[in-house]
């Protein structure tokens, strides 16, 4: 079964969290989730660890958790391990306690090399669920979508035993884009040209109102197009440009120099129009995982938002 199509299934059900899950009388919490086809129609159940008794706080019990949440789960059992729904879910329910931002860093570590050290030693285990990490914490379509996590589980994989150095590569590869233009950082320059032919640098641009809402796009990507469209309509963006107290600069990224002419035309007055010329993904300047990307930026072109919604733009910008 395909584990992006498994994974849809499993958001769409209800999660049991740390705080809901349910001890039996020796202190043993257990999950049933039905398997699926692949597994012959059997009932697995996903072995939590045992609670010692003596550890009687919410936040002792949730750090034991934590730390110990896969020493009972056989990553040798390819069955288990092909049962994507079982350790799918399991997986998610891990990774919402450790999204929860009041955890500590360490405990965060402890909880990501639990899970790290258990999967690696076992190499079909090892490329289920490294797709499956994948998957869910770098997908920005995903709910479960996690930065910081995903960091910190790049970080351990990167000190893993078990992988080759062009393994590693792509992941240090990866974790280097993941930390570009983060919050608080001053945004990479880079060269763009506008229709009329003059070509300016992000950090020369010029911003009204001290914000700059930097948008990447692609016309030819639906979702793009009707994120776009939202933009584009929305009356209190185009009154805050036309009041100088925002501005939005569209940059095309993907080298069709035909598109990028047949665009211009449909951008809204008021806004910077760019084409990079393919240097931000040349270059590797941004982590443009899904179109369209944007950024809000100050006058001094430090980064406030990264990669964000633009619900969340709006929210930040008051609209």
């Amino acid at each position: 079964m395909d584990i992006s199509k498994t994974l849809s299934i499993i958001l769409m059900m209800t999660l049991s969290v740390s705080c809901g899950l349910q001890g039996n009388k020796e202190g043993k919490t257990q999950d049933t989730v039905a398997a699926p086809d692949n597994a012959g129609g059997n009932v697995d159940r996903f072995p939590y660890p045992d609670i010692p008794l003596m550890l009687s706080s919410p936040d002792e019990r949730k750090a034991y958790l934590l730390r110990h949440y896969w020493d009972e789960f056989d990553f040798a059992d390819t069955t288990l391990v092909n049962n994507r729904e079982l350790i799918g879910k399991a997986f998610v329910n891990c990774i919402s306690m450790l999204a929860d931002e009041t955890i500590s860093t360490e405990l965060v570590r402890d909880g990501i090399d639990n899970f790290c050290s258990a999967m690696e030693k076992h190499e079909h285990a090892r490329m289920v669920c490294m797709r499956m990490v994948d998957d869910l914490l770098y997908d920005v379509n995903l709910p479960f979508y996690n930065e910081r996590l995903y960091a910190v589980y790049l970080e351990r994989m990167l000190e893993s035993d078990r992988l080759d150095n062009a393994r590693k590569g792509a992941l240090k590869f990866r974790l280097d884009l993941m930390r570009r233009n983060s919050p608080g950082s001053i945004a990479a320059d880079f060269r763009y040209r506008m229709p009329d032919g003059r070509s300016r640098t992000l950090l020369g641009t010029p911003v009204s109102g001290n914000r700059l809402l930097l948008v990447f796009f692609d016309p030819e990507c639906h979702s793009c197009k009707d994120i776009m469209m939202q933009m584009i309509e929305d009356r209190d963006l185009s009154m805050a440009v036309a009041e100088g107290k925002l501005t939005v600069m569209a940059v095309y990224t993907e080298g069709n120099e035909e598109v990028w002419k047949r665009t211009c035309s449909s951008m809204p007055e008021g806004w910077i129009v760019g084409n990079d010329g393919m240097s931000i993904n040349d270059g590797a300047l941004y982590d443009l995982k899904a179109m369209p990307s944007l950024y809000l930026l100050d006058n001094g072109k430090k980064v406030i938002l990264k990669d964000a919604p633009y619900a969340e733009v709006r929210r930040n910008l008051g609209f």
